[in-house]
């Protein structure tokens, strides 16, 4: 009677994972495994829209400055780029497109509203950044 109980008792002592439990445990490892991939691809697309919108703002933001340090505001008028479309530098052969209005809502002499727009395509849509600023030229 006594070896038959060590039997028993021995039977019963082997623990470990079955293959049931073992099969669940990688279904959720691999459900974890892709919504961290999954992750990954949308910050990754996410800072290249980034990228590309601060580089759009520093352009518009160039040219906006290049327009307020004019001498004399009448002689600002609405334009575009010779180069466009342009790169990050300013340079010919980007996917950058930037256009400037200026305006005399004011009907003075004296001050202008200056408008910069850069606008690019991404994935099949239009986006844009727009800059404003009133001036009296020579930097103010």
């Amino acid at each position: 009677m006594k070896k038959n109980k060590t039997k028993t008792a021995l039977l019963k002592k082997n623990s470990g994972f079955t293959l049931i439990e073992a099969l669940i445990a990688m279904a959720i490892f691999a459900i974890g495994i892709l919504a961290v991939g999954s992750m990954q691809l949308s910050t990754s697309k996410n800072n290249t829209t980034g990228n590309m919108t601060t580089q759009a703002t520093m352009l518009a933001r160039q040219k906006l400055e290049e327009l307020k340090t004019v001498l004399d505001v009448t002689t600002l008028s609405a334009g575009s780029d010779a180069n466009n479309p342009i790169d990050v530098d300013g340079n010919a052969g980007g996917i950058y497109t930037r256009q400037w209005n200026v305006a005399n809502p004011l009907g003075t002499s004296t001050s202008r509203h200056i408008t910069v727009t850069v606008s690019w395509d991404r994935r099949g849509q239009n986006r844009s950044v727009v800059l404003e600023s009133i001036t009296r030229g020579n930097g103010t």
